[in-house]
């Protein structure tokens, strides 16, 4: 993948052979129903994602890098996370 100015390069499979594209294409299946799987099994990672955006949206930060590296290591976290899971198995 070559990088360039504003963001990734595609990627040219066309020069995979056919074998080869197949194989890219069932790795790339596997990894989504395997993150998808994670992902179900870990629901506090979509409210640390979620509470991280929504913090971000209402603050807009200059610095992204820097409140990213508060946010994350904000020690009432997982206080913080833990109660939102709790309110989220109580309205199910």
């Amino acid at each position: 993948m070559m990088a360039r100015k504003g963001g990734l390069a595609k990627l040219d499979v066309a020069v995979l052979s056919p074998e080869q594209q197949e194989k890219l294409r069932q790795f790339k299946i596997k990894t989504r129903i395997d993150n998808e799987k994670y992902l179900r099994s870990h629901p506090e990672v979509e409210l640390l994602i979620g509470d991280f955006l929504r913090d971000v949206l209402l603050k807009r930060p200059a610095d992204i890098c820097e409140f990213a590296s508060d946010h994350f290591t904000n020690p009432n976290l997982h206080e913080t996370i833990g109660s939102k899971m709790e309110e989220n198995s109580v309205t199910e």
